[in-house]
């Protein structure tokens, strides 16, 4: 019986039907997979097993202001916190910004509500950090938008100018380019306009006039020091 089950479904024509309800079954479980385990933890399970924020933390220092655009919910801007002199944590959604200070407001905090696209960085004090976590990949104009917040923002040191960029890999499976080839949903999140392969994001980043001075890759995403050129 396992055998001419298994002739049935290798048949070209019935696995060419049954491939892609496989594949889109994937990504339906990978995000309920998120959902459940959110709602078990009251956060995303990612962060315990990434630790990103860890990463970020350990290329800050305790004299430095920081501007962590994306903030959310304030997971990261309140790690942060613990280490740097002051955070600015900006997020779009009012929501998130609502639980950033219900939850996670300190003293050296600062939580902006507002679009990072076109928000005017000139206001806010003079910048050491900057911090991008997973957020270049929901922006369409990616070059434009760095090319703002570097020559608006006031920064400390000229000739230090950091940026602390984490974004989600295309390369992180091999089913990931699979379902790409066949025209299937490959990305972790259909609001992101790119996932980059290493050499996509370097790139990018040297239209902008920005070089990657060291990097790391974990859990099919790259995490990036980055450095702006004066």
């Amino acid at each position: 019986m396992r055998n001419i089950l298994k002739k049935f479904l290798s048949n070209k024509f019935i696995s060419s039907k049954l491939v892609k309800l496989v594949l889109k079954t994937h990504n339906a479980t990978y995000k309920l997979a998120a959902f459940f385990g959110s709602s078990l933890q009251g956060y995303h399970p990612k962060h315990d097993i990434i630790k990103y924020e860890e990463w970020f933390n350990n290329n800050i220092i305790e004299d430095d202001v920081v501007l962590d655009i994306g903030c959310n919910t304030g997971m990261m801007t309140l790690a942060m916190s613990s280490r740097a002199k002051y955070v600015y944590g900006i997020e779009i959604e009012k929501k998130y910004i609502k639980i950033a200070r219900e939850l996670r407001q300190k003293k050296n905090i600062l939580y902006i509500c507002a679009d990072a696209t076109d928000y005017n960085y000139t206001e806010l004090s003079p910048i050491s950090v900057v911090t991008l976590s997973n957020v270049l990949e929901h922006i369409e104009h990616r070059i434009d938008f760095l090319k703002k917040i570097i020559s608006q923002i006031q920064w400390k040191n000229n000739n230090k100018k950091k940026i602390l960029i984490r974004v989600p890999m295309i390369e992180r499976e091999w089913i990931t380019i699979y379902k790409k080839n066949l025209g299937i949903e490959y990305k972790l999140d259909n609001t992101h306009f790119i996932e980059y392969t290493f050499e996509q994001l370097e790139n990018e980043l040297n239209s902008s006039g920005i070089n990657i001075l060291s990097h790391k890759i974990s859990y099919g995403e790259i995490c990036a020091v980055c450095k702006v050129l004066n």
